[in-house]
């Protein structure tokens, strides 16, 4: 143990020495070196290094009077399932469909969204909400599984208060980031991985002929000679959980330093798998009821070392599932699917963010989780099943990268038939789990499902009854608005925040808001659009005028993980202006304008209101007023925006949307 610590005391200061320089940083972990790879396996592999804390406990409890073939069977079904599953599909596949260096089910369909089919976005949708649902359990049955090892040390110590202590601090530490103590990750996981390896060797002595598992036969004679097979695949689906994960953290280590350090990660996985069998099949005849095969396998002196290992494991695989929820999100939100969240940056380092409501619905829900199951044992009967439709939905989405990519049919045909035989078998098998405990994450994740498919629905039927207009056809009238001193001036600088893609058109409620709600006076007048694009990071904007020294356009594009702030952009850009000689923003009143005070900005946005007086189908009816209900999920335009609420006017009008068209009422015969 003394030597374990000596080499975690030696990569940690080499993690600090590495750290130092702030910037190098940023792009270090992206870079393919010992650091890259040391971070990947810190950040990628707590999900699916985790995993042997119950997944041999679940295939025995599948069939507690197992033999020899039974066992070397299970164990080869793992194996070849970390290599088709995780290693072909994920690791030489998925990480290549990345969209500007960003991985994840969202991602993926952001890259896809402009050349395919309308209707993946209910792909995309179903697979984010079942990974959020897989983010609530993954906390709960890892912690609870790494913490019941105590009862190997000492039965009578109570875990459940414990267990609910360490969530509720691995959740409360969100709003601080993760830049501090994330340095410990990687060397802590190379120590744990390492850790898993070695008693795994160790133990496979124990029976030499659990080596066998590697030849798939024992798989597939397992899988067809036993009546149960899909109970057996329901345990074994347990090792390849964290492979969506894997995928959805590309953005954060590189594909080079996740793949490589991948070849470790699976051997050190094997290697513990295999000791693990080998241990059940030594033991068999024995009563094993109520024995973890992980916790059995450590020698009995390094028991609270392992706990304290397999605790701080788990930790770091909660910690990567939250930070991998509160992206998925992001850019959710980025998508339009989701209703705009108040999000938060703790630090400076690129995908370092804090969304507070996610975080304690996070928590509310791994805590009902640790109420409603209790024990690690029944949590594994819920676990899987969600997981599994993620996983299906992101072969979809693989199947159009592929094409998209020009991918010979015969390779995309294999890719197809392969993966969803295999995911499909897995679906089967995870589907007795139902009324074990799988429609609660089921339930979570067609919740979340249901939202995004409201939210974003009502986003296209607004779009779609949006009306607009020329904005050059107004030329005439603004100027003259501006130059009207009978109108009094509502501001120096007027800005409003434009839905239109186009710079030539507006919507016609901005320009009734100028014109004729009440007559608007400014020295100048902005539209401000705002242009969520498929690059994470891109931050930029386009300039144009419209009106020399009065009316302009500003088309902000920002990537789907960067949170907007129109109040700070637009400043920055009018310092551009300003500095380039280009824009005199001294405020026109003479008093003011004496001493060189500059004008005032005042923000105005339009609030659409979905209107009672609608004429529009049932379906188109039911999901605008349910929107009205799921918006309360989210925050304000003006919080959501960026801007300064006391430079904010917020004008509410109706939305009519007209589907065929009213009677019209006509004079009578009298009249």
């Amino acid at each position: 143990m003394y030597k374990i610590v000596c080499v975690y005391y030696l990569l940690h200061r080499l993690m600090r020495l590495k750290e130092d320089n702030k910037t190098a940083n940023r792009s270090l972990s992206h870079k393919f070196s010992a650091i890259g790879l040391l971070i990947a396996v810190g950040i990628v592999f707590g999900d699916i290094g985790t995993s042997p804390l119950y997944v041999m406990k679940a295939i025995v409890g599948v069939n507690a009077g197992y033999s020899e073939d039974y066992i070397i069977g299970a164990v080869s079904c793992i194996i070849w399932t970390l290599t088709l599953q995780t290693t072909v599909k994920y690791v030489l596949i998925a990480l290549r469909a990345d969209n500007k260096g960003e991985g994840g089910i969202l991602a993926l369909y952001s890259l896809l969204k402009r050349s395919c089919p309308r209707w993946l976005y209910i792909v995309a949708a179903l697979g984010a909400g079942t990974l959020i649902a897989d983010g609530v359990i993954t906390p709960a049955i890892t912690v609870t599984s790494a913490i019941e090892g105590i009862r190997s040390f000492d039965p009578s110590v109570p875990t459940m208060p414990i267990i609910i202590c360490i969530i509720l601090v691995v959740f409360v530490v969100q709003q601080f980031g993760t830049g501090k103590i994330g340095r410990y990750f990687g060397p802590f996981m190379l120590v744990w991985f390492l850790m898993l390896g070695a008693i795994g060797a160790v133990n496979i002595g124990l029976y030499a002929g659990v080596m066998n598992a590697f030849n798939p036969i024992y798989a597939i004679r397992l899988l067809v000679d036993y009546p149960d097979w899909f109970l057996i695949l329901g345990a074994v689906f347990l090792c390849t959980t964290g492979a969506e994960a894997l995928y959805s953290d590309l953005g954060h280590c590189g594909r080079m330093n996740i793949s490589i350090s991948w070849i470790f990660v699976k051997a050190m996985l094997i290697l513990t798998y295999l000791g693990q069998g080998a241990w059940l099949i030594a033991n068999k005849g024995n009563d094993l009821a109520n024995v973890n095969p992980f916790y059995a396998v450590v020698p009995h002196a390094l028991i609270v070392p392992a706990v304290v290992m397999a605790t701080g494991a788990a930790i770091i695989a909660s910690q990567a599932l939250i930070s991998g929820s509160f992206t998925i999100f992001s850019e959710a939100i980025g998508l339009n699917f989701w209703p705009r969240l108040r999000i938060k940056y703790p630090s400076t380092l690129k995908g370092q963010l804090y969304i507070p409501a996610v975080n304690v619905a996070l928590c509310a829900g791994c805590l009902l989780t640790v109420a409603l199951f209790q024990s690690s044992e029944r949590m594994e009967a819920a676990y899987g099943l969600a997981i599994t439709v993620t996983m299906l939905m992101t072969t979809v989405l693989l199947v159009f990268y592929l094409n998209m990519r020009n991918t010979p049919k015969l390779l995309t045909l294999l890719f197809v038939v392969v993966f969803t035989a295999i995911e499909g078998c897995f679906f089967v098998a995870n589907a007795h789990k139902f009324s074990h405990g799988g429609w609660y994450t089921l339930l979570i994740g067609g919740v979340v499902f249901m939202v995004i498919m409201i939210w974003h629905s009502a986003e296209l039927i607004r779009n779609r009854f949006i009306e607009y207009k020329r904005v050059s056809d107004y030329y005439p009238i603004i100027t003259d608005i501006k130059d009207d001193v009978a109108i009094p001036k509502y501001a120096s600088n007027l800005i409003y925040v434009s839905h239109s893609g186009r710079s030539s058109m507006v919507e016609s409620k901005v320009l009734y808001s100028i014109i004729n709600k009440r007559p608007k006076r400014a020295d100048h007048y902005w539209l401000l659009h705002l242009e969520i694009t498929n690059d994470p990071d891109q931050l930029e904007y386009d300039f144009d005028t419209l009106i020399p020294e009065t009316l302009f356009r500003v088309n902000l594009k920002i990537g789907f993980r960067i949170r907007p702030q129109l109040s700070v952009y637009l400043r920055q850009i009018v310092e551009d202006r300003v500095r380039a000689g280009k824009l005199d923003l001294v405020s026109t009143y003479p008093s003011l304008r004496r001493h060189g005070v500059p004008g005032d900005f005042h923000f105005v946005i339009i609030h659409r209101i979905f209107s009672p007086e609608s004429t529009c189908s049932w379906k188109d009816r039911t999901v605008m007023r349910l929107r009205d209900i799921v918006r309360h999920l989210g925050i304000p335009d003006t919080v959501a925006f960026g801007l300064d609420t006391s430079y904010v006017t917020v004008e509410n009008v109706p939305l009519i949307i007209t589907t065929h068209h009213p009677r019209r009422i006509r004079p009578s015969a009298d009249g």
